[in-house]
């Protein structure tokens, strides 16, 4: 089975910035809909932002809406989440996450392949 993999997680103050990035094995179209969730110790895991693979169609929670950016890159291997004004709340472990159907963007089942995650950590 095909998973993606997450990399560039970091340590950084809050009101900086990172770049995660998301290999989709051979090419992002394996995917219909690649997304990035979170989960922070003891708290449940969420969805934090979405894109359709091919297109310009992306979704966003609303905390992190005018925050974070969610792409594709030019040679439909990768997507990225770039993190602007990170702040402590933001500190979790992130996950990109890649399903092969249609389906709500936000429920995690709904994803079929998921990578190992990434630290993210905001500090104060």
């Amino acid at each position: 089975q095909v998973h993606p993999v997450e990399s560039g997680g970091g340590s950084v103050q809050a009101g900086g910035s990172l770049r995660l990035s998301c290999v989709a094995s051979e090419s992002t179209a394996t995917f219909v809909r690649l997304g990035w969730f979170r989960q922070a110790p003891g708290k449940q895991r969420e969805a934090v932002a979405a894109i359709l693979t091919g297109t310009t169609n992306t979704y966003y929670a609303d905390s992190v809406k005018d925050r974070f950016t969610i792409s594709e890159d030019a040679h439909k291997t990768t997507v990225y989440l770039q993190m602007y004004s990170l702040k402590p709340e933001d500190t979790a472990t992130y996950y990109c996450a890649g399903s092969w159907y249609e389906g709500v963007w936000f429920l995690a089942e709904t994803y079929n392949s998921w990578g190992q995650g990434t630290q993210v950590t905001g500090s104060s």
